[in-house]
């Protein structure tokens, strides 16, 4: 017996046969539920495409082409950087891109994107093809993160190369013993395998800080594969694509995986603006 929040007094149900019963519910999956399900996985899949062709590529994307230097943005902010100052630097070709459907990420369409469409895109530098860079704006769930690194990656990557990752998260996610009103937002930390040796260009983020989503994924995925990588992570109070936190990048252009490919920091700075401004416009279009 029990009483409830208005005084009654009830019998309280006995959850022993209600799990029973919800045990034999479950075993009575019927085919329609199993192909629903199966219909579902398939949509879920991770496919890795040529946009001009719309054709999926046969083998991972690191399997087909060599790679010394792979930079992934990840989030509208990391991606706005990569675009003003390295992508603003030199010819770069586009060679795949992932399709990928979820609760947050609905683009079906990869060749004609709106600019609120979420994407993720795959270059190579023409000038110098193993070098590689993901632009990422759209949510990979945890179930397809695998699938996009095995997709990207391959079963057995290769070892000679470096990885840097660049994403965001709110300031109120950085775990300290001061308050996060009293930290000059926005600010960078780092996170880097055992097998990175170069310098990094901020303080390591400390224990309990831990990351989360795809940039966590990548980076345990190079720690297994002794891979060298670093991530640089941007704590923001402001998560939309935002000019300031887009700015506190720039630390990151003076480590030895930038440091050549970016040629004119002042007119990447005028290049960033520009696009901030052509967001603002297409966001008012677009709402």
């Amino acid at each position: 017996m029990a009483a409830t929040f208005f005084g009654e007094v009830v019998k309280a149900p006995c959850r022993a046969g209600t799990e029973d019963e919800e045990e034999e519910e479950g075993r009575r999956e019927t085919p329609e539920d199993r192909e629903v399900r199966r219909q579902l996985a398939r949509k879920r899949e991770v496919r890795l495409l040529r946009r001009q062709t719309k054709t999926s590529l046969e083998v991972s994307l690191l399997e087909k082409y060599p790679c010394s230097k792979f930079i992934i943005a990840i989030g509208n902010n990391a991606v706005a950087f990569l675009s003003s100052f390295v992508m603003n630097s030199g010819v770069w070709e586009e060679v795949g891109c992932a399709k990928l459907w979820n609760e947050w990420c609905r683009t079906t369409d990869t060749i004609h994107l709106s600019p609120t469409e979420a994407f993720c895109v795959f270059y190579h530098l023409k000038s110098s093809p193993s070098v590689f860079l993901c632009q990422c704006s759209c949510y990979v769930a945890e179930d397809q993160q695998y699938q996009w690194l095995e997709k990207v990656f391959g079963s057995c990557p290769r070892k000679n190369m470096q990885i840097t990752i660049l994403t965001c998260r709110h300031v109120t996610d950085y775990k300290t013993s001061e308050s996060t009103g009293c930290l000059p937002s926005p600010f960078l930390k780092a996170l880097k395998t055992q097998n990175f040796r170069d310098p990094v260009c901020c303080s390591l983020l400390e224990q309990p800080n831990i990351v989360h989503d795809l940039p966590a994924a990548v980076l345990s995925y190079c720690q297994v594969w002794k891979i060298p990588a670093v991530l640089y992570l941007c704590y923001t109070d402001v998560m939309k694509l935002d000019l300031i936190t887009v700015e506190a990048f720039k630390p990151i252009l003076s480590s030895r995986s930038l440091k050549g490919l970016v040629k004119n920091v002042p007119q990447s700075t005028e290049t960033l603006k520009k696009l901030m401004t052509t967001n603002e416009i297409q966001s008012n279009i677009y709402t």
